[in-house]
């Protein structure tokens, strides 16, 4: 499983061992890797993998990743622990998700 950063380049695990480490939906894990194509962050190669692409952005940091990886994860169990399922905390994160995006465009 990779913990970390992803370099341009880089090949993502296949869908299937993201499923069995994580031990999640394959539906799940298909969708997150279609979205990521369509925001054009990863390529798909038939026959190879999907690969992250080159970065379009500046990188960030190390310390701000780990800070917003935790909030997330903050974020995720107090979800859980209200109880919400994970089809309800997907659809939440989207509605935010996409509140957030169009707010920033304005």
């Amino acid at each position: 499983m990779l913990l970390g950063f992803l370099q341009p380049g880089d090949r993502l695990p296949l869908i299937r061992e993201v499923v069995e480490d994580l031990a999640i939906n394959p539906n799940t894990v298909a969708k997150a890797y279609r979205q990521m194509e369509q925001e054009n962050l990863v390529t798909g190669r038939p026959g190879q993998g999907t690969f992250v692409n080159e970065q379009q952005s500046a990188a960030m940091s190390a310390s701000t990743y780990t800070s917003l990886r935790r909030g997330l994860a903050t974020w995720l169990r107090r979800a859980y622990a209200a109880g919400l399922d994970e089809q309800a905390v997907n659809a939440l994160f989207t509605s935010v998700h996409q509140r957030t995006r169009n707010e920033e465009v304005a």
